[in-house]
């Protein structure tokens, strides 16, 4: 039996279906792959490596800092394609259980379109800055294949807003800065403007699936989105960037988890989502200690 459909949730789906038609963008044609890359920029702001103000940071040349740079930003794009990836199947089955004729599977379909893009224009930033795809660590990349399987309700599109929200409070300022790389700058200007699309949808639906969830399905959701949100903050830096620019992986990344500065800075990048998310419901018991561990909450 067909279920009957929500009107404000098709209207909201039609309305972001208008916008993607409107607006969006072919990183194949729209960005210049060929452009040779300025020497001596950078490709992420200074104060937003994970190794800033610690005593490593200190003991690199400027070389290596920017060197550095340049591993951290292929390793934050590699893991994007790992999160959308992710995201795909989420919304791929979200598409398998709805009738197709809705408009919010339709536009469900539109933002995998939109992923698939920029799952392609992420593999070829890392590839144009000469950097390997380091992506998560093997048993991030190893459970992630549990979370299609065991996400569902609001913490699916949960899992979607801290992973999108996160990336795009970095590209937002990263983009505005023209002291950095126009490669990067370019690929963060249409990932943010797409994804404010996505992030509107997750919103409503996280929305929508709060105020139906019962009580007894409410601990599973926090503890799910806790679990989801700790290991995309974990994952955002492969240890092996460090070994790339000389340091010793184990130290680099001991140093980095204890980095005040890098802690502020994944709390300033999710600070908005998760003043949603906590107003929404989400966050709470049993998942208070991971959240704390991810450091999206201050201590």
């Amino acid at each position: 039996m067909t279920r009957a459909l929500d009107p404000g949730r098709e209207k909201t789906a039609d309305r972001l279906l208008k916008s993607s038609a409107n607006k969006f963008y072919d990183p194949e044609v729209d960005i210049d792959w060929a452009a040779p890359l300025p020497e001596n920029m950078p490709f992420q702001l200074e104060q937003r490596s994970s190794l800033y103000g610690t005593r490593l940071w200190g003991r690199m040349s400027q070389e290596q800092r920017l060197e550095l740079g340049k591993h951290e930003l292929a390793s934050i794009a590699s893991n994007g394609i790992f999160f959308e990836v992710l995201l795909m199947q989420l919304l791929l089955k979200e598409v398998y259980n709805s009738d197709p004729t809705s408009r919010h599977a339709q536009y469900a379909l539109t933002e995998i379109a939109d992923e698939c893009r920029h799952s392609t224009m992420f593999a070829r930033s890392v590839e144009a800055v000469g950097a390997p795809a380091y992506g998560p660590v093997s048993i991030v990349h190893r459970l992630g294949k549990l979370l299609p399987t065991i996400g569902y309700g609001p913490a699916l599109y949960g899992s979607i807003l801290v992973a999108e929200e996160i990336l795009d409070r970095i590209q937002r300022e990263s983009m505005a800065d023209d002291t950095i790389q126009p490669l990067v700058r370019m690929v963060n200007r249409i990932h943010v403007l797409e994804e404010a699309r996505h992030v509107t949808f997750a919103r409503e639906e996280v929305t929508r699936g709060m105020a139906k969830l019962s009580k007894a399905e409410l601990p599973y959701q926090r503890w799910l989105l806790a679990v989801v949100s700790f290991a995309i903050t974990r994952s955002l830096i492969n240890p092996a960037v460090y070994k790339a620019v000389g340091l010793r992986p184990r130290e680099a990344w001991e140093a980095a988890m204890h980095n005040p500065h890098w802690q502020e800075t994944i709390r300033w990048s999710g600070e908005r989502i998760m003043a949603f998310l906590d107003e929404a419901g989400l966050v709470g018991a049993p998942g208070m200690r991971l959240w704390r561990k991810s450091f999206l909450l201050a201590k």
